[in-house]
């Protein structure tokens, strides 16, 4: 990174917090700060929202939420509950006077919004929408952590299911996970194996898998993100992580096959170097094969 780039942003990370009204006591206006206006808004979106999951998606320390959701009960906004389903899992309530400090901190963010854009020409108006839509989805995929899984976990499985679902939809005659060379929880489990996933706020959304073939060569299978967090660059991290796996693991040769529906996964390997060699297994849904020397 360069001097200037961290020069930018840090300018940009300035404007924007002093425009919003974040460094504010009384954030639009309501006597509290953005902190606890914030979390009246995320526990609005539902009727009730785990604790855990706020501080996960919010990427809160435990004490410090739990001294905003203190101050929020002390005002009468917020209810902290017991999950009846799980004792030992709190979930967070709006009151009915929360409800209302949710809608009207809606109206007065929409207020709030058109004062950033009325003074600004149609065509600034446009540029800067679509400009802050480009800097969300690249503020968003610099979040994603990619981690290597148990193949057998419930965001695994979660994974998997979705892939298999777009893929019966994608391929012409559908497509029956246990044919051709299928990955198993074991063959997907170190030393034999990885899975890795992608996840984003807590939320998985993409998934890969690489295993041995021999002492010198691995196959990657299984590389998929979720609709919602496509061009987030998720599947080439997902990519990178498997190809380190696969140096770690001493391999010369990374291998994989693809069905002729997912063009965009002939480009991306393509992209990354892998290059088109003849048929190397008896996947019957394969249309090409790749390879990478690491």
């Amino acid at each position: 990174m360069q001097n200037e780039e961290i020069g930018q942003v840090r300018r940009f990370n300035r404007v924007v917090t002093q425009r919003v009204g974040a460094l504010q006591d009384s954030y639009l206006s309501r006597g509290r700060p953005l902190g606890e206006a914030r979390l009246i808004f995320e526990a609005g979106l539902s009727e009730s929202v785990d604790v855990s999951s706020l501080r996960q998606r919010l990427g809160l320390d435990s004490g410090y939420l739990s001294r905003l959701l203190r101050s929020l009960e002390g005002q009468g906004v917020v209810e902290v509950r017991r999950k009846a389903a799980d004792g030992r899992a709190r979930q967070v309530h709006l009151t009915q006077k929360g409800r209302g400090e949710f809608e009207t901190y809606n109206v007065l963010s929409d207020q709030l919004a058109a004062s950033l854009l009325s003074p600004l020409q149609p065509a600034q108006r446009t540029r800067l929408v679509a400009a802050m839509a480009e800097v969300e989805r690249l503020l968003r995929a610099s979040t994603v952590e990619i981690a290597v899984e148990p193949a057998d976990s419930a965001d695994a499985r979660w994974c998997l299911e979705q892939y298999y679902a777009e893929l019966t939809e994608r391929f012409e005659a559908g497509f029956d996970p246990l044919l051709g060379n299928t990955f198993h929880a074991a063959e997907m489990t170190p030393p034999a194996g990885w899975f890795v996933l992608a996840r984003l706020d807590g939320v998985p959304i993409g998934c890969g898998a690489l295993k041995a073939l021999d002492a010198d060569s691995g196959e990657i299978k299984r590389v998929w993100t979720a609709p919602e967090a496509r061009g987030m660059g998720v599947a080439s991290r997902l990519m990178d992580r498997l190809e380190a796996l696969g140096r770690e693991a001493g391999f010369k040769i990374l291998q994989l096959d693809t069905n002729k529906a997912l063009s965009e996964a002939h480009a991306l390997y393509r992209k990354r170097g892998y290059r088109e060699i003849g048929r190397y297994n008896d996947n019957p849904y394969a249309h090409h094969w790749f390879e990478k020397a690491l």
